[in-house]
Parts: C-alpha cells; structure tokens; sequence
C-alpha cells in the first residue's frame, strides 16, 4: 500500500474537565473508507474536527501527502480538499439548492453578475451523479425532506473536488434507495483516489464500503483493524470495553390487558388503509415497513398529529377520537418521535426544563414552578438513563445524539405515560446507547408498560418484540409473533411478495 495521505500522530485534545483525545494516532490512504466508531463521547467525532480544522490540539502533528499541516481553521482544511459531510446540516433554509452548494463561490458572468444557469447546471450535473437527479436545483431548501437536504449537502461537499471528505453518520436520514446511491458514490470517490473517514454506529454498512476500522473508547484508541478482521460482536466489546453475549434482552411478562388498539385507520392523504394493531400491557410490538410504507403516519393518527378520516382508535378499551398531542398525552400516550432534534427536544432549553416539559402540571398544580423541586427530580431522571452531562442546567444541543434520546425518554418517563410509541429509536446512537434503551424498553415492559416500535432496522424489530407487524403502501398485510420472524421472511412482506396472515 502507498504512504498514507494524511497522518495524525499522538493527538491529544483537552476541554475543562476531560480529555477528549489521548495520544491518538490515525492513518489515511487515497482510496480508501477508514471507519471511526465508538460511543457517544468516545472522541472520534472530536478527531474528525481536529483533522478538518474545526478544533486545533494541544498535542500532535497531522501531516497532509507528507506535508507537517497547521490547521488554524476549517478554511485552512478545506484549502487542502479536506472537506466535510456533517449529520448537522450548514444548509441556509431560504436559499435554493445551487445556490447552497455554491455559497460563497458564486459563479460570475463577464460583466461581475451571478451566473445562476452556469450554477444550476453544475449543480444539477452533481446531484445526477448522486442518482439525485428528481431534486430540483431552483428549489428553496426548506421545501425539501431532511433525506433531500442531506444528499444536497454532500453534493456540495463534491463541488470542492475533494482529497479527502469526513462523513459523520451521513445515512441517518437516508431511506435505503439513497443510503444505495450514496455508496455507490462512495465507491467511485476511492477508485478516484480520494480518502474517506467515515463515522458511524450502523455496523451493517462497514463491509460494504470499509476498508479499514479504527475503535475508540474514552478518548484513546483502541485498536485499528482491517474490515473482515473481526466480527460485529468483537467490535461491540472493544467499543463498550465488556463482553456482550447478547445485545437484544427481552424479557417474557405477562400480558394484563388491550392498551392500545386501532380498527381499520385510514388518514385523509391515502397513506394509511385499515389499519388494525393490538398493542398489551407489557408488551413490545414491532411495526416493520419500507420509507414510505406509512408507519410514521400511522402513530401521527395515533397521536393526533393529523386528521383520522376513519376508523378508530382504543384507548384501555376506550374509543378515543385523537384531536391532538396534548389530548393523547393526558389520555397516557408518550411518543418518542423520529426526528428528536426538531420534535422531541427544545434544543436551546436545558435538561431539566426538557425532561420536565409534559409533566410539570403533575408536579406543580399551583400558578409557581419551585426549580430547586424540578432541578432535583430531573436529576435523578438523569441519574437513572445515565445521561452524560455535568449538570441539568446544560443545553440539549450540546449534547450527543445518545444523550438527547435519553432525554426525550426521561421526558415520557417523568409523565408516566403507560403507552410509549417509539420512532426510530435508536437511529443515529452509538452501539452502548443502543443497549442501554432497549434495556430500558425491556424494564420498562415488565412494568407494565405498552409500546409500539417502528424501526427500519430488521435485527432490532426482531430481537426486541414479542409482536411484529409489516407495513406495505399504507396496509398491514402480515403479523408475526416472537420466533417465528425471520428478516428474509419480513423483508418479503415489506416488499408487497410475501405470504402470511393477511390483516388487511
């Protein structure tokens, strides 16, 4: 193998009261995808900024195609074609797409103008070869999905003709039609030599784009390997520094009752057709289903986000018309939704005012809220799911992906909800996050608790529920119950060709 094109020796990195990095050393080839992973908090996303510019070390040298580099800025980097893909999006709303990717580097006409038609075709060529091509270039970002925006923002990463591009969880919000497109571009960004750091927790994409896998743990490295050198579960240890012989546990309870049932839903867009689910007490139902199926809108019925147009929805055995979120809430409904950062968390407000938000009725009836009380009782919350923060009083946003689930779940568990709906609960967090919610969604069922999954990961949906459904364009065709799911036997259903017991 040639010298690599980048090289970072003994970098160390310190903020008050951690150590981020500790004497790390990191490798980089032309043509190569060198995976980062570890927990929230392992330090890879911190070594990802030291490498693009974003934080300068205290200690260590990176040299660039051999080269001793002093990166001051991300400008500096990007100077050198070190560029980044953020699962942050840098994305201006009210701009359209060319002009986004383009920003700051306007094309000009002869005479000192903006050449917009010279932008929007380049960036129209950019997106073409992200199989992108149904985004329109004149389009306001606002007006495009989070999966649209994300595939703009690595257009605009390629429009700066790359050496080396920092991927940071770039297939979080990806349906896998784009999560497809992306590695194939992938694939032809190292047979142009380009190096690729890839940080990521979804351990099912690294053999199809790694090269090589480099564990962190606390802030040091672990160890680097090649991408068939070790199996998942011996990656799992490294980064959680223990054994783990299991990572889905369920526990059997015994079920108490109905919580939670829909007779033949139906929303007003089409998206949902007759829809029937049973959800018990103690009980942990899966619903499966391609992007698009009509998972998310059907708990959106559920929980009065939008408009029923028939059918109904049971409450305890309770016919319930849902009108609204607070409505669903008093009735007992927690959802955990999809998008935490812009749904589920005030990402300015601080832990304690997040983790307080539905319930502080319940604990302060009166005109007054007495925060030394809430403070105290959001700490211990905290406490419990091992939220990783020096204090309550800290905003969400400065907290990893992990610790804002953890929030949104100390949320539903302060209001003592007795049906949870969880939306993609795990996307986006590391392999220890991961575990420590479903050990709490497992608890959390022994106590009686009902809950409804979705979850576009198969391995998950499988080991965490006692019940499956499969959603196919907006109707429930199959059931499954625990041990007689097999992910070749859903996947048949969530394509429209399998065969199974039909709920329609």
């Amino acid at each position: 193998m040639n010298d690599p094109i980048l090289t970072a020796t003994g970098i160390t990195k310190q903020f008050p009261g951690v150590k981020a990095l500790d004497n790390i050393d990191f490798d980089l080839h032309a043509g190569e995808v060198h995976i980062l992973v570890g927990e929230n908090g392992a330090g890879k996303s911190t070594l990802a900024k030291v490498i693009l510019g974003a934080y300068k070390q205290d200690e260590g040298t990176i040299s660039f195609q051999g080269e001793q580099m002093n990166f001051n800025s991300t400008k500096d980097a990007l100077s050198k074609g070190i560029v980044a893909v953020y699962q942050e999006f840098t994305l201006i709303p009210w701009l359209n797409v060319a002009q986004n990717i383009f920003i700051n580097r306007e094309y000009r006409t002869k005479f000192g103008l903006i050449d917009r038609k010279r932008m929007e075709q380049e960036a129209a060529e950019l997106l073409k070869t992200l199989n992108c091509e149904y985004i329109n270039v004149k389009s306001p970002v606002k007006m495009l999905s989070v999966a649209e925006q994300q595939m703009v923002e690595i257009a605009k990463a390629l429009s700066f003709h790359p050496k080396i591009i920092v991927f940071d969880e770039p297939t979080a919000t990806l349906s896998q039609r784009e999560v497809d497109s992306l590695f194939v571009q992938i694939h032809k960004l190292k047979a142009a030599g380009i190096g690729i750091i890839y940080v990521s927790h979804r351990m099912q994409e690294f053999p199809l784009i790694g090269d090589r896998i480099t564990v962190m743990r606390d802030g040091k490295k672990i160890a680097t390997v090649g991408i068939k050198d070790h199996s998942n579960e011996e990656l799992v240890n490294m980064m959680v520094g223990r054994d783990i012989s299991q990572v889905y546990k369920r526990t059997p309870n015994p079920h108490t009752g109905v919580a939670l049932e829909t007779r033949n839903l139906c929303d007003k867009a089409g998206k949902v057709k007759n829809a029937n689910i049973v959800v018990n007490k103690g009980e942990i139902v899966g619903l499966a289903g391609l992007v698009g199926a009509g998972r998310t809108e059907l708990i959106n019925l559920v929980f009065g986000i939008d408009p029923i147009k028939s059918g109904t929805v049971l409450i305890n055995g309770k016919e319930v018309l849902p009108k609204s979120p607070v409505q669903m809430v008093k009735k007992g409904v927690g959802l955990v939704p999809e998008d935490r950062k812009r749904q589920g968390l005030a990402l300015k407000d601080s832990i304690a005012w997040n983790i307080m938000a539905v319930s502080l009725k319940k604990y302060f009836p009166g005109f007054f809220v007495n925060k030394s009380r809430m403070y105290n009782i959001s700490e211990g919350y905290k406490n419990d799911l091992r939220v990783a923060a020096p204090s309550v009083l800290k905003a969400c946003k400065q907290l990893s992906g992990g610790n804002q689930q953890k929030v949104v779940l100390a949320k539903w568990l302060s209001a003592e909800t007795d049906i949870l709906i969880f939306d993609e609960p795990t996307r986006g967090i590391d392999v220890g996050a991961k575990m420590e919610i479903y050990t709490l969604m497992d608890k959390l069922a022994a106590e009686g608790k009902a809950i409804l999954m979705i979850s576009s990961e198969l391995p998950e949906v499988i080991g965490m529920s006692d019940r499956i459904y499969i959603m196919h364009e907006g109707v429930i065709g199959c059931e499954t119950s625990r041990g007689e799911s097999s992910a070749d036997m859903i996947g048949s259903w969530m394509l429209g060709v399998g065969g199974g017991k039909n709920e329609e």
